[in-house]
């Protein structure tokens, strides 16, 4: 069964005029839920403890600091949010949702998150709408309490995962794949175990053939044991803060190619949204569903 966190605290009201898409993550839900791709059945509600992989992944300091809001006003600007409790307490319940996905996906072959995909997030602070880092915490986890040593992070949101590479640049465990957009934040990039820069305006046979020939070759040579999914659709032709020329049956051609390489492999695959700013938020509900819809298709 295709298990996806959800909670309504993923909904957090924001000052008027941000341009973070908080809507998304209540309309998802409702439009699976209309077409038939899921039932009420398929949404969990976080219910684990993720703090032990949480303090493995972020640095003591900042954590007090972020969590007894005493986050500097630097800091705070850099993150994108308001500091606030509700908003603390949400990025806590959102890795928690990460890591209960990720061992849903080990008894199930896939799981997923309706928000997460936080992959600007540092060791030691936010950045970029990201706070805590849902996908590194969830890796920690697999290491650390289940032994893993081959995990991949394949990151396929326009921007970089940044926070990710720098988390585990000295991590062999951990191989960090980001395909983004060379031009686009953050304008410093970290080094990942793989970068793959997409020049400004790339489209859909181009980007393909790139993906699959990299992301046969990490699959071929690091040869994982479990996979995380940034399956952000800010590459979409739409996006107004993307910069790439992805159509709507590209991006999700790209989900197919990922899913369909996994699922053939037997690999498990814990899948957080990540990002989506098109102007129409019914292009990027429609363009998120799309990767509920092939999970299923695929994997049940």
């Amino acid at each position: 069964m295709l298990k996806i966190a959800f909670d309504q605290s993923f909904i957090l009201p924001l000052p008027e005029g941000h341009r973070f898409p908080m809507a998304k993550y209540e309309l998802l839900p409702q439009q699976l839920l209309y077409e038939g791709t899921v039932k009420e059945e398929n949404f969990f509600v976080p219910e684990i403890d993720a703090s032990p992989w949480i303090s493995q992944t972020h640095q003591a300091d900042y954590l007090e600091r972020l969590v007894s809001g005493k986050l500097s006003k630097a800091e705070i600007r850099r993150s994108g949010f308001p500091w606030s409790r509700e908003m603390v307490e949400r990025e806590f319940l959102l890795a928690a949702g990460t890591v209960q996905a990720t061992k849903f996906a080990l008894n199930y072959g896939l799981a997923m998150n309706i928000a997460g995909g936080t992959h600007h997030a540092y060791s030691d602070r936010g950045e970029g709408f990201c706070l805590l880092n849902d996908q590194a915490i969830a890796a920690q986890y697999l290491i650390q309490e289940k032994g893993f040593t081959r995990v991949l992070i394949l990151d396929l949101d326009v921007h970089q995962g940044n926070g990710t590479a720098e988390i585990f640049q000295n991590e062999d465990r951990v191989f960090t794949f980001s395909m983004h957009g060379e031009k686009n934040y953050p304008m410093h990039k970290e080094k990942s175990d793989l970068d793959v820069a997409c020049p400004d305006g790339m489209e859909d046979a181009a980007y393909l053939a790139l993906l699959e020939e990299k992301l046969l070759e990490v699959l071929d040579t690091f040869r994982p044991e479990f996979v995380f999914f940034q399956s952000g659709v800010d590459v979409l032709a739409s996006d107004k803060l993307g910069r790439l020329a992805l159509s709507m049956d590209g991006c999700r051609r790209r989900d197919a190619m990922v899913l369909q390489n996994c699922y053939q492999r037997s690999l498990p695959v814990m899948i957080s949204m990540g990002g989506g700013y098109s102007e129409n938020v019914s292009t990027i509900v429609n363009a998120h569903a799309n990767t509920y819809r092939l999970a299923q298709e695929i994997y049940f």
